[in-house]
């Protein structure tokens, strides 16, 4: 009995459309993709709440005829390949055929074009694949494509997407990659009766300033490079405006975006010793290759590619970007003048200065040991220590005769830990004792901890200590990253931020929590942000649970930070006030016990 079956056009194009269309974002980019194919000078992209309900996007391209209005909705109907060499010299964006017949197999299509020599344009309604009706329209030059109810018809995939603030955050980002390359083209962007973005056609440099803000215009190098090989040409961030994620990092090739991990890296190789560690620059850098060298088409998303020339991609870029550095570099800023002689005024006649007075205490006693030479000396025992395990190798305990006992991690109090005997190793751990061993600290774990247990206090408790800045600062987002921020904002206060709007994108602190530095506020909400759209929210039952962990990570010490025994002790105490000393926010652990068996073994 034969048991293999040819599906049906209907299900053959859902499990098509699942490789096109994964989430509102994936139909929004091959939407406006078609629409910059067609020639257009201005695109309008129209969402409803998060594109669940509609995606629309108007444009003033060429139109279509009233066949062709009817067969682009079919598989693999393309004006732009006719033949398989075809794909290795693609100019344009779309070139499969796929899209349209993706998302009209999942959703509710209407489409309204016209051509510019012709007086009536067509409507067509799809449903699921299944033409509802095709007639002639009075209508605007160019096309409208309307996707109403994205997934009605496949409501498992409709299930897993996320909620509306995540998803429009991707529907944004894909925006930005489409907009930032081809600045000839006006966009605008509206998102629930709400315009976000109004693009105007202009340089690469403008288009960034209005995605990201004016601040941006200052922030970059220009990059220009020509080869046989490849034609480069973008913006670079400078050094001083390295962000800690990487959320500001585009590379296109001809005039599309990719990921290539090999690119990427050329990039941050070339500000080698020039960035802070776990910081990352930003740029915007366009290529320009002979279609014939590179394929685009190893990935349904377009965003994966393959080139023939790799490793010479890699060096001259790596090597544009560092010339880039180089040209602009503030050395060339500073002045070697000769500095001036001191002007010393010549002493009155007759001063006579008054003679040095030595003091010394008498009751002094060099052997008498204190409790900082006793640190001193616990110090220099364990400084060859490079690693916790090596504290298991620990020969002599008596180095640990000046450790009081606790009687369990558990049991232990803010009053009854040590007052002078905490010892910081590798400026990354805080070393003291407990009755069931040496007790091994993690300083930016606890912190961490300690901070996110005061940021949930105040907000249940309406209880924020917060400290008032001498100078306001002031904060700028992107427009969809700036609404996301006003949603935040009451919580924001409850943990003792002072934040108010200034104008669409920009918001002025006035206050922040006691143990907040000034000069992170911009990274701190930058991040926050990143983590509150990204995967950190689904590790927390709640909203405030995320965003307490996000500050506290920001917030907290860092490995490196050198601590006086003063700040040590109080890390400790406040570390065993919480309820959860053992483990901080995230999960990870903050306090290791190596046992007094072990540290006796030879």
């Amino acid at each position: 009995m034969d048991i293999i079956n040819i599906l049906p056009d209907s299900v053959a194009n859902q499990i098509a459309a699942g490789e096109v269309v994964d989430r509102p974002a994936s139909a929004v980019k091959e939407l406006l993709e078609n629409a910059m194919d067609a020639g257009a000078t201005q695109i309008d992209l129209i969402i409803k709440d998060a594109g669940r309900t509609l995606i629309q996007v108007i444009d003033n391209g060429c139109g279509m005829s009233d066949s062709d209005a009817r067969l682009c909705f079919e598989r693999h109907a393309t004006s732009k390949i006719h033949k398989a060499d075809d794909l290795f010299a693609i100019h344009t964006m779309g070139f499969r055929g796929e899209a349209l017949a993706s998302i009209a197999a999942i959703a509710q299509v209407e489409l309204r074009t016209r051509q510019h020599d012709n007086e009536l344009g067509t409507t067509i309604h799809i449903e699921g694949s299944q033409v509802i009706s095709q007639e002639p329209t009075a209508c605007p030059i160019g096309t409208s494509l309307a996707v109403k109810n994205l997934f009605f018809n496949v409501p498992a995939r409709r299930n897993f997407l996320k909620k509306d603030s995540v998803e429009f955050s991707h529907i944004e980002e894909v925006f930005r990659r489409v907009t930032l390359i081809h600045q000839d083209i006006g966009f605008t962007l509206t998102s629930n009766g709400r315009q976000i973005y109004d693009l105007k056609a202009g340089s690469m440099l403008q288009r960034i300033s209005q995605l990201f803000g004016n601040p941006y215009k200052e922030r970059f190098f220009n990059v220009e490079e020509e080869t046989d090989v490849v034609r480069i040409k973008g913006f670079v961030g400078k050094p001083e405006y390295a962000r800690k994620t990487r959320g500001e990092q585009y590379l296109f090739v001809n005039g599309r975006f990719i990921k290539h991990p090999a690119l990427s890296a050329a990039v941050e190789k070339a500000y080698t010793d020039l960035l802070p560690e776990h910081t990352y620059p930003s740029y915007f850098i366009g290529l320009q290759v002979d279609p014939s060298r590179i394929d685009i088409n190893i990935h349904p998303t377009k965003t994966e590619v393959k080139f023939v020339d790799d490793h010479a991609l890699f060096a001259i870029l790596r090597s544009a970007v560092k010339k880039a550095l180089g040209q602009f570099t503030l050395a060339t800023e500073l002045a070697f003048d000769t500095p001036e002689e001191f002007n010393i005024a010549p002493a009155p006649k007759g001063y006579m200065p008054p003679e040095p007075k030595i003091s010394y205490n008498p009751s002094y006693n060099p052997f008498r040991a204190t409790p900082t030479q006793t640190h001193l000396h616990l110090e220099k025992d364990l400084k060859g220590f490079n690693d916790i395990k090596d504290f298991k190798d620990l020969k002599d305990p008596k180095d640990l005769r000046d450790l009081k006992d606790f009687k369990d991690l558990n049991d232990a109090t803010p009053q009854s830990l040590p007052t002078s005997t905490c010892l910081q190793v590798q400026n990354k751990y805080i070393v003291t004792t407990l009755s069931s061993g040496l007790a091994i600290i993690d300083q930016q774990r606890a912190h961490e901890r300690i901070l996110f247990d005061r940021l949930s206090h105040s907000a249940t408790q309406s209880l924020s200590l917060s400290q008032t800045l001498l100078f306001p600062v002031n904060c700028q987002f992107s427009a969809a990253d700036a609404d996301l921020f006003s949603e935040l904002l009451p919580e924001l206060r409850d943990y003792g931020f002072a934040v108010e709007p200034l104008s669409q994108c920009t918001f002025v602190v006035t206050a922040t929590p006691a143990d907040m530095k000034e000069g992170e506020l911009q990274s701190c909400f930058d991040q926050m942000l990143a983590d509150y759209k990204g995967a950190t929210m689904q590790k927390f039952s709640n909203r405030n649970q995320a965003l307490c962990a996000s500050l506290a990570h920001q917030m907290a010490i860092r490995p490196g930070k050198v601590l006086s025994q003063e700040e040590m002790q109080q890390l400790v105490a406040d570390l065993f006030a919480c309820p959860m000393a053992e483990t901080a926010p995230s999960g990870k652990k903050i306090i290791t016990i190596v046992k007094p068996e072990e540290l006796l073994k030879n």
